[in-house]
């Protein structure tokens, strides 16, 4: 994945109280980004009145309370089913829908900021697929132990890059000894530009990965590559076919394998979208906690200019619509789908991309429900941290985000966020 765009602590028990939801998002309104907003500490918390969709296959819960002790959920349900014991905090939020935090299954981190970036958009966990830095790799070891200040981080270090199987098996032993959480490599020839990782050293990789335990993750453009990839192993196809329709064959394949299946449909759109200034940049929304030296970058009369006759931008433009068909087709198959979008670099800006992701992925053909699991409980099954996320069930971290409005009628509700919380604690977002 490159660096620039393709052309172009334990708290106290509280006394009863109740928190409005006009109070909480006035007071995360005055706070400053990029952490947990300071609140009155609480061992219980209940909050009250809402819709809850819990990420299951579930239906929808009306005036819905959900439990949380120190982080996790201790119950979700009817408010009739859930006791609340005495001496929790209450916090009222009558009107307004739950949801799991969103997940990205495939995006970057530089930086711990970057995390904080994804949690002010409702992305409480990103699997950052290359590249992070040293702060990043702490991160995922601090949230081990308690609940982050940002979005939750899984990594894969640095990309591998091996040109014989036996830089394979160093390279592997390199960020196996990092403890990576996965190993990322691609197979891809940038449109004809580029050597292709070959079938004999993605072998060795992918063998040498699975001999230390660890799972590997592909990017890919083309169906051969795919299809030769899933023979060879890989676990995770982190990227969209976009050459052409994905055939019988390979579908079969893939649904049989279990391996996921990322769509990254916003990486297309970021190859060409800068060739004038896009409507987004005007979003407050997306100004709130966007980048804006890349805003300035991208916005360069001659980058523009560039974006605008690059033959590459306009080949993956032109191929978007076979990725979406292709995403369609899959999940109609059975396939799991996992949300991703590789955002990180230059123009692929963090947690606002996710959220006009999952509106393309409704505009491809899949329904709000299914595209709403693929973001959370879908997606944490494909990174195999399910059994702490993605869904709003006892025992597990009470990551959420509280909506205006249900995403299950109009997919564009996930922009009408009024809080984002990470295990049980409320995530600072500017003008909210």
């Amino acid at each position: 994945m490159p660096n620039s765009l393709s052309a172009c602590g334990v708290p106290a028990r509280a006394s009863l109280r109740t928190v409005t939801a006009a109070a909480l998002a006035s007071l995360a309104a005055v706070a400053p980004a990029s952490s947990v907003l300071a609140q009155p500490a609480a061992a219980v918390r209940a909050f009250t009145g809402a819709t809850l969709i819990d990420g299951t296959t579930r239906a929808p819960i009306a005036n819905a309370t959900l439990l949380v002790r120190d982080g996790r959920v201790v119950a979700a349900g009817p408010a009739a089913a859930v006791r609340v014991p005495a001496g929790a905090e209450r916090v009222a939020l009558d009107g307004k829908t739950i949801i799991p935090g969103l997940v990205n299954a495939h995006g970057h981190a530089s930086s711990v900021a970057n995390l904080a970036t994804y949690a002010a958009y409702g992305v409480t966990t990103v699997y950052s697929l290359g590249d992070e830095t040293p702060d990043v790799f702490a991160a995922r070891d601090a949230q081990r132990l308690a609940p982050p200040a940002h979005a939750r981080v899984y990594l894969a270090g640095p990309v591998l890059t091996p040109t014989t199987p036996d830089e394979a098996r160093v390279q592997v032993e390199a960020v196996v000894a990092r403890n990576v959480d996965i190993v990322k490599i691609r197979v891809d020839d940038n449109l004809g530009t580029a050597k292709k990782i070959s079938p004999d050293v993605y072998r060795a990789v992918i063998r040498e990965a699975h001999a230390r335990g660890k799972r590997v993750a592909v990017h890919i453009y083309y169906l051969d590559d795919a299809r030769a990839l899933l023979e060879a192993g890989a676990d995770y196809i982190a990227h969209s076919v976009r050459d052409t329709a994905v055939d019988a064959p390979f579908v079969e394949a893939l649904k049989k394998s279990g391996v996921c299946y990322s769509p990254t449909l916003m990486r297309e759109v970021s190859t060409y979208v800068y060739d004038t200034i896009p409507p987004f940049f005007r979003d407050s929304q997306f100004l709130a906690h966007a980048n804006q030296q890349w805003m300035a970058t991208v916005s360069e009369p001659a980058r523009m200019a560039a974006t605008a006759s690059s033959t590459s931008a306009q080949r993956y433009k032109a191929q978007l619509p076979v990725a979406m068909r292709n995403l369609m087709t899959l999940a109609k198959a059975g396939v799991p789908i996992a949300m991703g979008t590789d955002t990180g670099p230059l123009g692929r800006f963090q947690g606002y991309f996710e959220l006009m992701e999952m509106e393309m992925m409704v505009e491809a053909g899949l329904s709000p429900r299914a595209v709403l699991t693929a973001a959370t409980l879908g997606a944490a099954r494909c990174l195999r941290v399910d059994r702490e996320l993605g869904s709003l069930e006892p025992g597990k971290w009470a990551d959420f985000v509280v909506l205006d409005a249900s995403p299950l009628s109009d997919m564009r509700n996930i922009r009408r966020q009024h809080s984002v919380w990470i295990g049980g604690r409320q995530v600072k977002t500017r003008g909210r």
